[in-house]
């Protein structure tokens, strides 16, 4: 089959079909090749295999065939050129920081990003000589206000982790290229599914394969997405040298999640917006974060976009953190834990959980509240999730 011919398949026919080798055993579903190298023909086959001279397997840390064959699906899917499969969603954002910003050097995030996320620019790349500033993630003027000479990447999430908001990724993508600098979306919450952020402008889009790209809670992943030479030979270039490397295993893993993403995405969505429509009329609760609903700030932006709303829900009790505390241990079907993009529903409390390491000041710049509750929409039938949510709301 041409090139051709791939490039002109449609997203589902891509998330089944690309990437994939088939060896000369013949088999139909991917290999996975769990070996930690790979064995030469000759002294001289290795050594140009090691100089670059000619492509080709060397050791897994690197080049692994299972590895490839996920990046390159993932790639096809994203519309980019390129992609490095890592060890895990923070591993890629380390990953491409690490090949990409240099001491002296200054990046603008979000504040509405994941709390891991802000403890390694301010604590660790810190450490480093790479300055980060905080900004409102939906405030343009306040992303341009924070940018200097130096500045040489601006980072953020859409939509946000945990409130949903959603950025303006073409705008934002404007006012980097404007200033020399490089826009990085990590993806996580919608998946090139519902949204492909390279298509809007951005420059290099971020993954924890760990969430919906799994979609059943098993591995652990990321995965860095964009051009030949940033991300092909830079963001590669750390890889093969510090070697957060993704194993072979839960690459097939991730591969086996991407043939069924599309489908998952719109029933997570689905799920989603008739949760949050319900969560809205339910008494107890001040306030329901879902892009899907039109009191969204950001309801409009999301519609032009995204395909769709994704399957994450925040709203507030009005109880605070005791509330809070009160539903979660409540709930007989909705699991207690962090991780999200799972098939069954998850449910967490942001701020002693994926936001706990924050200090308050910056929990409230970011609008997590001690009420605050996070539910990652699984793919249970909705009745059961809402009977569940009631009998922790009584």
């Amino acid at each position: 089959m041409s090139q051709d011919d791939r490039e002109n398949w449609r997203f589902d026919t891509r998330a089944v079909r690309s990437g994939q080798i088939h060896t000369s055993e013949g088999e139909h579903s991917e290999p996975i090749f769990p070996t930690s190298s790979f064995v030469f023909s000759s002294a001289a086959e290795a050594a140009a295999r090691f100089s670059g001279e000619s492509p080709g397997n060397i050791y897994s840390r690197f080049t692994n065939p299972t590895v490839r064959m996920f990046e390159q699906r993932l790639a096809a899917l994203e519309g980019g050129e390129a992609c490095v499969a890592t060890a895990s969603g923070m591993s890629a954002i380390l990953a491409t920081c690490a090949a990409l910003l240099k001491a002296g050097d200054h990046m603008v995030a979000s504040r509405s990003i994941f709390g891991t996320s802000v403890v390694l620019f301010r604590n660790y790349l810190g450490r480093f000589g790479v300055e980060t500033s905080f900004v409102s993630l939906t405030d343009i003027g306040e992303w341009e206000r924070a940018i200097r000479k130096n500045t040489r990447l601006l980072f953020l999430e859409t939509p946000s982790n945990p409130l949903t908001e959603v950025a303006d990724i073409e705008a934002l993508a404007r006012l980097a290229h404007e200033h020399g600098c490089l826009l990085v979306v990590d993806n996580c919450f919608c998946t090139p599914a519902l949204q492909r952020p390279l298509l809007l402008g951005a420059d290099i889009v971020i993954h924890s394969a760990t969430k919906y790209i799994d979609g059943q809670g098993r591995c652990l992943g990321g995965a860095v997405v964009g051009d030949r030479e940033r991300v092909g030979k830079e963001v590669f270039g750390f890889l093969r040298t510090a070697g957060p490397s993704m194993s072979p295993f839960n690459a097939w893993v991730f591969l086996k999640g991407l043939e069924t993403l599309g489908l998952r995405m719109k029933a997570h969505s689905a799920n989603a917006n008739v949760l949050a429509q319900w969560l809205s009329h339910q008494p107890g609760i001040g306030r329901v974060f879902f892009p899907g609903l039109p009191s969204h700030p950001q309801h409009v932006l999301a519609q032009r976009q995204q395909s769709d709303f994704g399957g994450l829900i925040s709203f507030e009790l009005e109880g605070g953190k005791a509330a809070a505390w009160k539903l979660i241990d409540a709930l007989r079907i909705i699991s207690i834990t962090a991780n999200l993009g799972d098939t069954k529903s998850t449910v967490t409390h942001p701020a002693t959980t994926t936001h706990g390491r924050l200090t308050p000041e910056e929990r409230a710049q970011a609008g997590i509240s001690d009420g605050l509750v996070r539910i990652s929409v699984g793919l249970e039938d909705v009745e059961d999730l809402k009977e569940d949510l009631e009998r922790g709301l009584k």
